[in-house]
């Protein structure tokens, strides 16, 4: 299906015709109108379990962006026994068929097919989380991460869990979606495969014949259930990566078992472990620490060894390298799941020839924090309140002054523009980005420079009057005529709460100015987020002794589990000490050396420690000299209307003011928050312009 807003330019650029990635691709008897997809993963947006209007909603966004393929369901449950706690889609009961069947045809009005992964988590599930049931697994080897001792399942537990799959498979053929798919890497079949987890003596242990065994029952019983003629594959791990796992000659052999039986329709790919959280971080889920696609060259070898269409996910952000994949038969299908999550109009803009303007995957992790979403992209996971297109104003032609151009007052004017009015960006600096460009300097955060990158090149696209080097004051921006101001100035190191702080350098010091870095250095943390840590792992990968005292309970704590276990093994293999539980109470000079005491949360306890030079980071406080300036003469004494705000309305301006405009503030110009809350005020605000 070719809808109309794949086939319009707003650039006039003619539509791509003979790109490898546009080429459709059939298994069985369906038909896949190109060659990009995104793979199944756990969103949290289901109401129970049940994948209602919030989960749909996201995908069917997927879906009128043009991908072939969208799954859902990382880790649907297959029976009772198999939850960590929330956010899996339950597909071990009927309820969820007529589910199925409102997505099914919600994403197949926008061209696209909809498959379901469906799975036993075996000894990932926890004990606690649902029916105090204990965890399965083909022996009884604890998992690092999901930490439960499981009961060694018994051939009644094989043959229940083999009805389940069942079971499930049928739901989601009932349920009108194209296809499912298994999993192996950490999951119970996955289990039953490695030699690291199954050490039975059974028949369902020892050889490879015997560890594939399991699996073979599975889809022999999910076949019995839907037919011959529904798609079903598995996603399937190449390779375990580790010494006493299965490498890749024995993935092959078992992969050739799983072929001959005629069972199976395609094999979904993936590298490596997920049993702990830094298994599960660089290798199923690797982020911006790792390289562009670290596993097409295995999975590619893999291939060359199978009849079956291959698919691939792992950090494949780019459409260059997506290109490569499918150019080269190294894929019949690639997946680009997060960069789906920061753009889902990926195939539409590729067909119109518009790739430079896709917005990047920056590799942040971001959406694997709590739930699906995206660093930069607010909108995904909130499909039913904001747009993933900005729609042109019934009313165009309004004067927009942001002042501001770090990702808050960025977003401020791209969505503003895209609204048809006239915009003013002020920057006082001589770059665009803010905080951003402090930030890109630490150790492998880099890549998040796109962020403020691809903004400029959509301002410079919209025609975004961008003043660069301009300190603007209320005078200024009076002088523009505006109906609408937007604050976004951001703010400065908090300086306002130690005892001691002269003697002290902010984080954003040492990073901005190499020459201030000492050979020994305290790093302290009081957020818990990347600014600390990325700067003492920056320092300590330069070559300083670096001691890092947090506040909280353990390094990063308002990071996701992702990011916060590669600062913990960069913080390992860097030798940078670590001390948690302790407050900054007071620092002085002795000599040539400063002198920090620091109080244990929990006991009150007193501790000093001393080193050269002694970093900090406690927040932000407000840059809002301008916006408090124009408050009396706006319109709405610069108050945003919280609730017209959350529930997608536009503001409605009082005449509380003396002015003609309205003015609001968004981002670090009202308090200290980080990049995602800062886009997305932007963007709430702004969309109803």
């Amino acid at each position: 299906m070719t809808t109309a807003a794949a086939t319009q330019s707003p650039t006039g650029k003619a539509p791509r015709r003979d790109d490898p990635l546009l080429r459709p691709l059939r298994i069985k008897g369906l038909a896949l109108r190109n060659r990009v997809m995104s793979t199944s993963h756990a969103s949290s947006l289901d109401d129970g379990g049940m994948p209602k209007e919030t989960y749909q909603r996201y995908h069917e966004e997927k879906a009128k962006g043009g991908l072939a393929l969208t799954m859902f369901g990382g880790s649907s449950m297959v029976d009772v026994d198999t939850s960590w706690g929330g956010g899996q889609v339950n597909v071990a009961t009927d309820a969820v068929i007529p589910h199925f069947q409102s997505f099914s045809e919600r994403v197949h009005r926008q061209g696209a097919a909809l498959m379901c992964q469906i799975s036993h988590l075996g000894r990932r599930a926890d004990f606690m989380a649902m029916n105090w049931l204990p965890t399965l697994a083909p022996s009884r080897v604890r998992e690092t991460q999901h930490r439960s001792i499981p009961k060694a399942m018994d051939e009644d537990d094989i043959a229940r869990v083999v009805k389940a799959y069942g079971a499930a498979a049928r739901r989601c053929k009932e349920g009108g979606l194209d296809g499912l798919e298994t999993v192996t890497g950490g999951h119970l079949i996955g289990q039953f495969l490695s030699p690291r987890t199954n050490r039975r003596t059974d028949r369902f242990g020892g050889s490879t014949e015997n560890r594939a065994r399991f699996a073979l029952m599975v889809h022999e019983e999910i076949r019995r259930q839907v037919g011959d003629r529904h798609v079903v594959g598995i996603r399937f791990v190449v390779d375990e990566g580790i010494d006493d796992g299965i490498g890749f000659d024995e993935c092959v052999a078992i992969a050739r078992v799983l072929e001959r039986s005629g069972l199976f329709d395609f094999f979904n790919c993936i590298f490596g472990r997920m049993d702990t959280d830094i298994a599960l971080s660089e290798h199923n889920m690797p982020g911006m620490s790792q390289p562009i696609a670290p596993f097409l060259k295995p999975v590619a070898a893999f291939k060359r060894e199978t009849k079956l269409p291959v698919f691939h996910a792992a950090r494949i952000s780019d459409i260059a390298t997506a290109r490569h994949a499918i150019a080269e038969n190294m894929l019949d299908m690639v997946a680009m799941t997060r960069a789906h999550f920061a753009d889902p109009q990926i195939v539409n803009k590729l067909m119109r020839g518009e790739e430079e303007t896709i917005r990047p995957c920056v590799g942040a992790s971001f959406c694997m924090f709590k739930r699906v979403g995206c660093i930069h992209n607010p909108a995904t996971g909130r499909e039913e309140t904001l747009p993933q297109l900005v729609a042109r104003s019934a009313k165009p032609g309004r004067k927009v002054v942001v002042v501001g151009g770090g990702p808050a007052g960025l977003e401020a004017a791209r969505v503003s523009a895209e609204r048809g009015h006239k915009v003013v960006l002020f920057e006082a600096g001589a770059k665009l980005g803010g905080q951003l460009l402090t930030a890109v300097r630490a150790t492998w955060r880099k890549d998040l420079i796109a962020i403020i990158d691809w903004r400029a090149a959509e301002l410079a696209r919209l025609g975004v009057d961008t003043r660069l080097n301009a300190f603007a004051e209320a005078a200024d921006v009076l002088g523009e005529n505006p109906d609408v101001v937007v604050v976004a100035t951001g703010g400065i190191p908090d300086t306002e709460w130690l005892d001691g702080i002269e003697h002290c350098a902010s984080v954003w010091d040492v990073l901005a100015d190499p020459g201030k870095v000492r050979d020994e250095v305290i790093v302290y943390d009081g957020t818990g987020r990347h600014e600390a840590v990325s700067c003492a792992l920056h320092l300590a990968e330069q070559g300083s002794r670096v001691k890092f005292v947090t506040i909280d309970n353990l390094v990063a704590l308002e990071m996701g589990y992702h990011e916060r276990v590669i600062y913990r093994k960069r913080f390992a293999l860097n030798n940078v000490e670590v001390l948690t539980d302790n407050q900054l109470v007071r620092v002085r000079s002795s000599g040539n050396r400063l002198v920090a005491t620091f109080r244990h949360e929990l006991t009150g306890a007193e501790t000093e420690l001393s080193a050269p030079q002694v970093v900090f980071e406690h927040g932000t406080v407000p840059v809002d000299d301008v916006y408090q300036d124009l408050r009396g003469r706006s319109a709405n004494n610069g108050v945003t209307d919280i609730e017209r705000l959350l529930k997608g309305q536009a503001q409605q301006p009082t005449t509380a003011g003396k002015g003609r405009f309205e003015l609001h503030r968004i981002g670090d110009a009202v308090a200290s928050r980080n990049v995602h809350s800062a886009i997305y005020d932007a963007l709430r605000l702004c969309k109803d312009l």
